[in-house]
């Protein structure tokens, strides 16, 4: 059976695609760009083995850090505003093993403040966003990308026009797992607690808490209040996705267009509604797609 290979290959993972007939039949993941233990090339020639046994792929298209300059190839950024046309001709052509490769460009733009911004990935999703919702591609809207940097993206006319990026995240993790912040009571907990957790943290910021002033909350109410881990973990959710809700809600109106994992978007929802903001949600697998349908093979 003929096939095509779509990918999303980030900082922490890589998910590829098997494509017959326009369908999705068959998926597979690997490490991503930040945890390679080989080249990329090899890598990617192993997740793709099971697959190359029925035959080779008709062409590969893959977008995110596998073309940032830790990655495959780096890609020079297409300059914001774009759209998916100016995205579309910033893509490189390569080939692996005489399959045809082709690799999606990032964006970059420049803040009002006159910093720099970049993104891989998540333009990829913007422009499957709008070839799935195309009422997205006409007036203007604001797009938000829950992840490791959540994007929060200005849409006008089907153009990107500015973003910019919180480390929301990676702060995250980094507390979760190299801090001693969830590490002070023997028990876990259940999912219970940590949705406990998450909405004690949303409030807390909701109410005006700061955020460093607040972190350490997470181990005293171990120590003290009895909650176990999964609280603390949930409460240190609730805190950075408030933060970065309370920075952005100034200048978000209308709806906004929230793509990325459910459980996550789930997680922003619930943080918006707090401030009386309301999204569309949109899977991030399947904008992902939609968007490396656009890109051109040779």
């Amino acid at each position: 059976m003929s096939y095509a290979v779509a990918g999303d290959w980030g900082t922490s993972n890589l998910r590829l695609y098997r494509i017959e007939k326009g369908v999705v039949v068959e998926r597979a993941t690997g490490p991503g760009i930040g945890n390679l233990g080989a080249p990329p090339e090899q890598v990617l020639r192993a997740t793709l083995a099971p697959w190359r046994e029925t035959g080779e792929p008709s062409a590969i298209r893959l977008c995110g850090m596998v073309g940032s300059r830790n990655g495959w190839v780096e890609i020079p950024y297409a300059d914001c505003p774009a759209d998916a046309a100016a995205w579309r001709r910033g893509a490189v052509h390569l080939a692996l093993d005489a399959i045809p490769v082709t690799i999606g460009a990032g964006l970059a733009c420049t803040r009002a403040s006159g910093a720099a911004d970049v993104m891989r990935g998540e333009e990829t999703q913007i422009f499957g966003a709008m070839a799935i919702a195309p009422a997205l591609a006409h007036g203007r809207h604001l797009v938000a990308l829950p992840g490791t940097h959540s994007k929060w993206a200005q849409v006008e006319d089907g153009r990107v026009t500015g973003f910019q990026t919180f480390l929301t995240g990676e702060l995250f993790a980094l507390l979760r797992d190299h801090s001693t912040l969830t590490r002070a009571s023997a028990e876990d907990g259940a999912d219970t607690d940590e949705a406990t957790g998450f909405a004690t943290g949303l409030a807390r910021i909701d109410a005006g808490g700061h955020l460093l002033g607040a972190l350490f909350e997470a181990r005293a109410a171990q120590l003290r209040s009895g909650v176990g881990g999964a609280w603390a973990r949930g409460f240190l959710s609730g805190l950075v996705i408030g933060a970065e809700i309370a920075e952005i809600a100034p200048a978000a109106t209308g709806e906004i267009a929230l793509i990325g994992d459910p459980a996550l978007v789930e997680r922003y929802s619930q943080a918006l509604a707090a401030r009386s903001l309301t999204a569309t949600a949109y899977t991030g697998d399947a904008c992902s797609l939609a968007g490396l349908a656009l890109l051109e093979t040779p």
